[in-house]
């Protein structure tokens, strides 16, 4: 096929990664070119023209996280006048869009994030923002469910952390097992959470049952 692409090759974009460079948006773009021509199509087409530049600005978006720093948001500003509560914050049914690092993937779910304070608080919307943050990475949803952990006991502080993530991975769903509607969860527990079972118990039921009403 004279309209595939040879240059910049993919030896030499991961060479470039490699010793430090970020690869151009060009380099993105005929990377893109090269796929579509590795699947059988002419990426000079008229109805595949403009895709590369397409997919480079998806690939911003969807990607967006690595330029962010998860504890930084969640650590300015925090609240101390919270008039002495000191019971289970949780903010349920967050919205999870994220990508395999397998197959880059999407898998689409909700996360639950849910902490005791230890003096201080966040904004709710901090919380959303934190596993936005670790989302718009490449992922597992293993690792997303400790990075969120991770993130609000450092930030934070608090007696304990809690977090619970269900996702259906369209690696698994639209191919290879090919299983509609199957989902993973997954759960992180730090502190208090780790060590007492009623309070995590408390705090699944809640999750479930948050779930339920959704």
């Amino acid at each position: 096929m004279d309209h595939i692409i040879k240059k910049p090759a993919a030896a030499e974009l991961a060479r470039n990664v490699t010793v430090g460079r970020r690869p151009s948006r060009e380099d993105a773009e005929a990377a893109v070119r090269t796929l579509i021509a590795w699947a059988g199509d002419n990426p000079d087409r008229e109805g595949l023209r403009d895709t590369p530049r397409r997919v480079a600005e998806a690939f911003q978006e969807y990607f967006k996280g690595y330029g962010q720093d998860a504890v930084a948001v969640l650590s300015e500003p925090t609240f101390e006048e919270v008039g002495g509560y000191d019971d289970m914050v949780l903010l349920r049914g967050i919205r999870v869009e994220s990508h395999c690092e397998h197959h880059i993937a999407p898998f689409i779910g909700v996360a639950h994030v849910g902490y005791l304070p230890n003096g201080r608080v966040a904004g709710l919307s901090k919380l959303a923002r934190v596993v936005e943050i670790f989302a718009k990475r490449l992922q597992t949803q293993e690792s997303l469910t400790a990075q969120v952990a991770d993130a609000v006991a450092r930030a934070l502080e608090p007696r304990g952390v809690a977090v619970m993530i269900t996702a259906e991975h369209h690696c698994m769903t639209t191919r290879g097992v090919r299983m509609p509607g199957a989902d993973a969860l997954t759960t992180s527990f730090l502190g208090a959470f780790a060590d007492d079972a009623a309070l995590r118990e408390r705090f699944v039921t809640a999750c479930h049952r948050g779930a339920r009403s959704g």
